[in-house]
């Protein structure tokens, strides 16, 4: 009796587990797929025009890879990114072997941080007095803070290698930035921090001989400095070329490459918009345009006096002009490096670069004499460079020569080149605090 028990309990088992068994193949096999409410949702065409905004791209279209078109492109885009994020906070997760904190005391800081670094400001609101962002790249992790309210003294520092961002171009702000760096020296005395790093923007005479006491090798605690515009101090050991990038103090946003910014044809062949001084090039340049009718063609609208401030309307004109023309002429101002030259990068608009070095004492360094722009040119800008303003009119008869699908090609190139150069920088840019930072710990 008991075995024919056990034995029946034996067969119940067996059933039961030949049935799930079936039932898991059949769910897996055979069953069609079920699509759930979710992912209805994601895979809707949604309507409306398949072209990004002006500025900013909503469709995150990327120019480079003509099949990622449309609402697919747009998915992929939002799921790396997302995929991204995810990476990033779980990175975050692990010790960093370096920490970095940086100090925005001048808006290039905006452009180290939001265009080259690409890390996230928070709040968004550029009013605000506190800003802050996080990333980790690497073995190093970076935090920023910026605002009226990052006083010397009065704001946690959270680590023990700091960059300091300031801006030397004249001297009120020169008396500004000294007293950060003596803030910075008594932090240093005091072993609250261990290395410090400087992003410059200097004169635009490069007349910047008030920051060499700081310089570690000249007896002060700077490890490395980071120098806007063409000095002959840039040696790529302790001091290094830095961009000018684009204006971030007049909020010139991270734009997003859209399909219409790429591939729409553009109704003028240039543009200028910008103060024309005195006894400059700007009034050869202005000369020119009148005598061969160039205003017919291009965007031109001079001033006669700088305007630090924008409007609501010079903002859109600006903007519109750089989306709308094939080049952008840059004729040099107090010197030759100006906003302008990445402004246009950002649009996919050429820039026409005057190559002339302008008075004071930038020019060639020891390492390399592609001066003007020696940093831009270095690699590798696909700019036009002339000489003469008195050339525009050649360069103007061969862009209406040129087809729509040639100019789509060149909008690639700058776009393309931009990115690159942007991303080499960042690369670089930790590459060298690494370097610097982390081997004199060793």
């Amino acid at each position: 009796m008991r075995f024919s028990r056990k034995k029946f309990c034996c067969y119940v088992l067996v059933l039961v587990y030949c049935a799930f068994s079936f039932y898991a193949a059949y769910n897996v096999f055979f069953r069609p797929p079920q699509v759930s409410r979710v992912h209805r949702v994601v895979s809707k065409k949604e309507g409306g025009g398949g072209r990004g905004s002006l500025y900013f791209g909503n469709e995150q279209w990327n120019p480079w890879e003509e099949e990622e078109k449309g609402h697919k492109g747009s998915h992929l885009q939002r799921a790396k990114s997302n995929w991204k994020d995810r990476l990033n906070q779980n990175s975050y997760q692990e010790q960093a072997q370096l920490q970095v904190q940086i100090w925005g005391k001048a808006a290039i800081g905006h452009y180290l941080w939001q265009h080259i670094l690409e890390g996230p400001l928070e709040p968004v609101d550029d009013t605000a007095h506190w800003r802050e962002g996080k990333l980790k790249t690497g073995r190093t992790s970076i935090s920023f803070i910026t605002g009226p309210a990052v006083v010397p003294g009065y704001f946690s520092v959270e680590a023990e290698n700091v960059v300091l961002v300031l801006n030397g171009r004249e001297e009120a702000k020169i008396s500004f930035a000294t007293q950060w760096l003596q803030y910075t020296q008594t932090l240093i005395e005091n072993h609250k921090l261990q290395h410090v790093a400087v992003v410059l923007l200097g004169s635009e005479q490069c007349n910047n001989n008030w920051i060499l006491p700081y310089l570690k090798k000249n007896g002060g605690f700077v490890d490395v400095l980071y120098l806007v515009y063409d000095s002959t101090w840039i040696n790529e050991e302790d001091v290094y070329q830095w961009p000018l990038g684009v204006a971030t103090y007049r909020n010139f946003p991270v734009i997003d490459p859209s399909w219409s910014l790429v591939h729409d044809s553009r109704p003028y062949l240039c543009s200028f918009l910008g103060t024309v001084y005195g006894n400059s090039s700007r009034e050869i340049l202005m000369d020119v345009i009148r005598k061969e009718g160039l205003d017919k063609l291009c965007w031109i609208s001079p001033r006669n006096e700088w305007q630090p401030q924008e409007t609501n309307q010079s903002y859109k004109s600006y903007h519109d002009a750089l989306l709308q023309s094939d080049l952008t002429l840059s004729p040099v101002g107090v010197n030759t490096e100006c906003y302008r030259i990445y402004e246009a990068c950002s649009y996919g608009s050429v820039p026409v670069v005057e190559d002339l070095m302008t008075p004071g004492n930038c020019g060639n360094s020891s390492v390399n004499n592609n001066a003007p722009l020696q940093l831009l040119k270095s690699y590798g800008a696909p700019f036009i460079f002339i000489n003469s303003w008195k050339e525009l009119p050649l360069i103007i008869n061969h862009e209406k020569n040129m087809s729509l699908q040639e100019k789509i090609q060149r909008r690639k190139r700058v776009l393309e080149w931009y990115r690159q150069f942007k991303l080499k920088l960042k690369h670089k840019f930790i590459q060298t605090l690494e370097k610097t930072f982390l081997l004199k710990d060793t």
